[in-house]
């Protein structure tokens, strides 16, 4: 009876460094050598969000095409291969219809059995989600007083603005000096077009969708 690991990091950094990775690959090495179990394969799947269900993503999908009844799927954690509650309840549904066990390291062993074993995988997903709602909020949170208090959150920098030593936005002095030329010469009845050719011979290269964005800010 071959069994299958299944590790998974969501971001490409994660991947990148391959700590996490490397670490949940030991975890189920560790389980195969102490069950006495052949560890026919480790699929690893690099920089995709729990957000994705299992069988969507490309590593997981190859997975779940090649089980066969009576093999064993081994993940180091519960949110490396579960969305939220209810995707882990079906899911080990659809494993069990299909004759495949399940194994979660750090819920002890086979959640694919008893129903005892079904109860606490329940419990244990329930609580795993609440758990990601909470830092989501927690995230969301931070990123709105960042951003209300003009921290640079990565990503695009507002034309007009540095990055500051501290992460704060720093007004540009040429930009903003530019900035204040293009709305003078929108409000004198200059096209988008002269106004981006005019800041382009001063050297400021704005797309047309920029300098919208740059001219719609208060």
């Amino acid at each position: 009876m071959p069994s299958y690991g299944y590790v998974r990091v969501s971001t490409v950094q994660q991947a990148d460094e391959g700590e996490s990775l490397d670490v949940q690959r030991r975890m189920i090495e560790g389980w195969a050598h102490m069950q006495g179990q052949p560890l026919a394969a480790v699929f690893v799947e690099r920089g995709v969000s729990g957000s994705v269900p299992v069988a969507d993503r490309p590593e997981g999908g190859r997975l779940w095409a090649q089980l066969r009844r009576g093999d064993m799927v081994v993940a180091p954690k519960l949110d490396r291969l579960f969305r939220s509650a209810l995707d882990a309840l079906q899911t080990v549904e659809a494993l069990r219809a299909r004759g495949v066990g399940l194994v979660m390291l750090d819920l002890g062993g086979d959640v694919s059995g008893n129903g005892l074993s079904k109860l606490f995988l329940t419990i244990a997903a329930a609580f795993a989600e609440a758990e990601r709602d909470r830092i989501r909020e927690r995230v969301s949170q931070v990123k709105a007083d960042q951003r209300g208090r003009g921290r640079y959150l990565g990503g695009w920098v507002p034309f007009g603005f540095t990055v500051g030593e501290n992460g704060a936005l720093v007004p540009d002095p040429a930009q903003q000096a530019a900035i204040r030329e293009a709305r003078a010469l929108r409000a004198a009845g200059a096209t988008f077009r002269a106004v981006q050719a005019t800041l382009a011979a001063h050297g400021h290269r704005l797309s047309l969708d920029a300098l919208h964005r740059v001219l719609s800010q208060p």
